[in-house]
């Protein structure tokens, strides 16, 4: 399997593409993959810009909306689906994959569960179509994991319209450019006073770009990885909101949040797939073409570990995966424990396999042209957004405190 060729032993009817249609759209971002995202993968991660016709190329392809209903210019799929999306991007482009994660799951799958019909009709079809590019706003500068400790207030005003106050750090999509904000928001922000139980005091905002007071602090350059996929602070002064603007009810965005964070970590996971399956051919090929000591490298014990191992997790990881996806109820929230689990594991598997690729392949596997030092750098990110490893420790051993036997 090279870069953007979908395993030609996976069928349709099989865990990874349960249906025609799944199989139908690996082989369309496999093609995407191959004719168009990774022949720009290095330039763009290497000068830290996003690639924004590529993007809008994706919503032409229907990739944008892949979960929601059709009526709103979505692809009305599941969220297998998704991960399979996540997937083959991940194999060349994770940060690009990382911009359509969350515009695609943040902003539109979140939309699309908890909107109005009235919201969706509005703010939908651009965001599906590409025309439009959103992110959604959660985490803060003091306020990482501990999400509920928000400092972003939205009060509301004598005539039913609401007062944004605050600020958002590490917002993927915040800018498309060093200076430019991005188009759509979904802004999570403190709504009731400090008598208020928290998980009753959040609620969630649309925002657009040109509202009076809405800016762009900076755009995060320098990081580890990821570094196609722009980061951003975004800074609420005074920014009035319609009390159109609100998702759901005053109060009841933790649900939004639950709901939408079960899917967000299970299409994560499959970015740590994609990241090793592209590990695992790149291994497997040099170990096949290199030679040392008058023999194929592929002969040696200690290469055969890595190669051996990073398969086998490779395979746990994918199926634990696909499983996990296939239960998955997207307009519901209770299974965290999976979905969770399906994170814990795969973010770190594909970390390693990445690892293990670049150890087989020597100083050659340590250069950026051959990519996998570049899926190293990215998968790290994985191990950290849209929920630490350690808060999916706590989350799943709270959730066993409930078993007696395990599944």
């Amino acid at each position: 399997g090279a870069v953007g060729v979908p395993d030609a032993a996976e069928p349709q009817g099989s865990l990874f593409n349960p249906t025609a249609e799944h199989y139908a759209l690996r082989e369309l971002c496999a093609a995407f993959v191959r004719d168009e995202v990774e022949p720009q993968a290095l330039e763009f991660n290497r000068a830290e810009r996003f690639n924004h016709p590529l993007f809008r190329r994706a919503g032409e392809l229907g990739l944008l909306g892949v979960t929601v209903d059709p009526e709103y210019g979505g692809a009305g799929m599941d969220a297998a689906a998704a991960c399979i999306v996540h997937e083959e991007l991940s194999a060349s482009d994770p940060a690009f994959c990382l911009s359509y994660l969350a515009h695609s799951q943040l902003f539109v799958n979140n939309l699309a569960r908890n909107g109005s019909a009235e919201q969706k009709a509005a703010w939908l079809p651009a965001a599906c179509s590409g025309e439009a590019i959103g992110g959604m706003g959660m985490s803060e500068p003091e306020a990482g994991t501990d999400v509920l400790g928000m400092r972003t207030r939205a009060e509301q005003q004598a005539g039913g319209s609401w007062l944004l106050n605050g600020g958002k750090m590490w917002i993927t999509n915040g800018a498309v450019s060093d200076t430019e904000l991005g188009d759509r928001y979904l802004i999570y922000a403190r709504t009731a006073g400090p008598e208020v139980k928290a998980s009753k005091a959040v609620s969630l905002f649309y925002v657009e770009r040109g509202m009076a007071g809405f800016s762009l602090g900076q755009r995060l350059k320098d990081k580890c990885g990821m570094r196609a996929s722009p980061t951003a602070e975004l800074v609420f002064e005074n920014v009035s909101l319609p009390a159109a603007n609100l998702i759901g009810q005053p109060g009841g965005a933790t649900v939004c949040m639950m709901r939408n964070l079960e899917i967000e970590r299970v299409v994560l996971a499959a970015m740590g797939v994609g990241i090793a399956r592209r590990s695992l051919e790149a291994m497997n090929a040099y170990a096949t073409d290199r030679r040392a000591f008058g023999a194929s490298l592929r002969d040696f014990g200690q290469i055969q570990r890595h190669i051996a191992e990073s398969y086998a997790e490779y395979m746990a990881g994918k199926t634990y995966l696909y499983q996990t996806a296939l239960g998955l109820d997207l307009d519901a929230a209770g299974n965290r424990l999976d979905t969770d689990g399906v994170k814990l594991y795969c973010t770190t598997m594909g970390k390693n396999v990445a690892d293990r690729a670049i150890q087989v392949m020597g100083g050659y596997g340590y250069m950026g042209e051959y990519a996998v030092e570049r899926l190293w750098r990215d998968a790290k990110l994985l191990e950290i957004g849209g929920g630490t490893l350690e808060s999916h420790h706590k989350n799943m051993v709270r959730d066993m405190s409930q078993l007696d036997a395990m599944p």
